[in-house]
């Protein structure tokens, strides 16, 4: 039998984490068209996924660009696949808000937006 004299408990309780609301930029929708529809689900849920909380946290597939790119966006998500699909989106903190600027197919060294090849 184990004898405890006194136990202390500390309970840390952490802030919940701030919901941000995904906009999509009107051009997206001509981006997806260049891509097959059966990804369709996969894109949307994705985003929703990794975009509503804390995209501004870098991951391994999830980070800052060094300059803007496409739209003026400020960080890339790569996932799918092979993680062929990107998705180029700006946060405002302030509003907690996440733009979704551009998405995109990597095929190879080749980056397509809009069935466009484009540079990094």
């Amino acid at each position: 039998m184990t004898h405890f004299d006194e136990v202390t408990i500390i309970l840390v309780t952490m802030p919940p984490k701030q919901l941000f609301t995904i906009i999509y930029a009107p051009i997206t929708r001509t981006h997806l068209r260049t891509i097959e529809a059966q990804y369709y689900s996969l894109i949307r849920t994705t985003i929703e996924e990794r975009l509503s909380y804390e995209p501004h946290v870098t991951t391994r597939n999830r980070k800052p660009l060094k300059r803007p790119v496409f739209f003026e966006a400020t960080w890339e998500l790569r996932f799918g696949p092979g993680n062929q699909f990107r998705v180029f989106y700006d946060i405002d903190q302030e509003q907690h808000v996440v733009a979704v600027l551009a998405i995109g197919i990597k095929r190879g060294n080749r980056l397509l937006i809009g069935g466009e090849e484009m540079h990094l």
